[in-house]
């Protein structure tokens, strides 16, 4: 494909930056802003074009040794910022939810946001992700996809995962995949890490496990455990359940006895501190689409009768009707959407707190609630180092 020299301009979302040329807009993958580079076109549309650095021709201060050479030479997705100095990580994705937030939610949602500094986790040095998928390539060796294509290139280590991965020994350790399949990795917190692939649960070639693992979480100064299908969604950084359920009961701050709606609840992560939040004479109610993941936070909240977890899917039904203190919502990427919205906003909760994933879908459903609440609080937290992915905890309060 073509080579362009391009200046690039600033960041953008999706770990893009933006450059010009010959009038058309550039996306560029592998750059920082300032920098001149040169670009291997990689698809070249009607309205825009996407390239990746294949040349630093002028380097940003910014710019650091790629914290995963092999992904970085072989153009592996999944370290989009691999090559950006940790502070500079940062600042990249406080400009993007600037970007996104004004460009999705209009004016008003962005002063409602106001800039917003992007909270560090402070391990950059070393691996934290407790999960890691891979496929498996024809010749049976574990692999990634390159970004954008179905294309798959082989692994021989995975520095992004925390020390604990390397006692399965996945590279060349004896281990025999099918090709084709997917695999991942699982490392618990509260039990030995194991491996899903070709049907099965394993902890060694040829050894089964249980599919069944235990996570842990510190609170407070208190112990909660969960009892998980390794195969479910839990947080992958190391220290992400800890500081993503303290940010949030924080934010949500529930009173002894209250009422809490949460919704897309997972295992129960935010759900067993909320509540114990709310105590014996409380009531919290969750939803959660996942009959595994209910099973799951269920059990986790042995003990608490105030909690009651339902299998369904999330919608304005699902909300529900009447008086509720606080609601608490997780949504996928996609966001929660105007039904589901306007369904919280008719129960007229004190508080709504959001967690959202993706800046842009955060940005279409803060929009229409700001006529019944005004942002109290925004929380950025980097739980993805080394990608352009942010974690976002808002805080609307209803207005007088």
């Amino acid at each position: 494909m073509e080579l362009l020299d391009l200046e690039l301009l600033r960041v953008a979302h999706g770990g893009y930056c933006v450059a010009r040329h010959e009038g058309k807009v550039v996306f560029v993958r592998g750059g920082l802003p300032g920098e001149r580079v040169r670009a291997r076109l990689a698809q070249d549309g009607a309205r825009h074009a996407v390239a990746d650095v294949v040349d630093v021709l002028l380097a940003s201060p910014d710019r650091v040794p790629h914290v995963w050479q092999e992904a970085a030479a072989a153009g592996v997705g999944g370290a989009s910022l691999g090559h950006v100095a940790p502070a500079a990580q940062l600042r990249w994705k406080a400009e993007v939810i600037a970007d996104v937030v004004r460009r999705i939610g209009g004016a008003r949602v962005a002063a409602e946001v106001g800039p917003v500094e992007v909270r560090s986790l402070g391990v950059y040095d070393r691996g934290t992700r407790t999960r890691v998928r891979f496929v498996v390539d024809d010749a049976g060796r574990l692999a990634m996809r390159r970004p954008r294509s179905h294309g798959t290139v082989a692994l021989h280590r995975m520095p992004l995962a925390v020390p604990a991965l390397g006692d399965l020994h996945l590279f060349g350790g004896g281990w025999s995949f099918v090709p084709g399949e997917e695999v991942a990795a699982v490392v618990p917190s509260d039990s030995p890490p194991v491996v899903l692939a070709s049907g099965g649960t394993w902890s060694a070639p040829g050894e089964g496990a249980s599919r069944r693992i235990r996570e842990r979480v510190v609170l407070g100064g208190r112990e909660l455990r969960w009892v998980l299908d390794a195969a479910g969604f839990w947080q992958v950084h190391r220290d992400a359940p800890r500081v993503l359920a303290e940010q949030v009961v924080r934010a949500a701050a529930p009173a002894r006895g209250q009422s809490v709606l949460e919704l897309y609840s997972g295992a129960g992560l935010l759900t067993v501190p909320l509540a114990d939040a709310v105590g014996p004479r409380g009531r919290l109610v969750a939803v959660e689409a996942s009959p595994t993941a209910v099973a799951d936070a269920t059990g986790a909240l042995e003990g608490r009768p105030q909690a009651r977890v339902r299998v369904g899917r999330v919608d304005a039904r699902a909300v529900g009707r009447g008086a509720v203190d606080v609601v608490v919502l997780d949504p996928p990427r996609s966001g929660a959407g105007t039904a589901v919205m306007g369904a919280i906003m008719a129960r007229s909760p004190a508080r709504i707190v959001y967690v959202a994933c993706d800046p842009a879908a955060l940005a279409r459903d803060l929009a229409p609630a700001l006529d019944a609440y005004t942002v109290g609080a925004v929380t950025a937290l980097d739980l993805f180092p080394h990608t352009h992915h942010v974690e976002l905890v808002v805080r609307l309060d209803r207005r007088a």
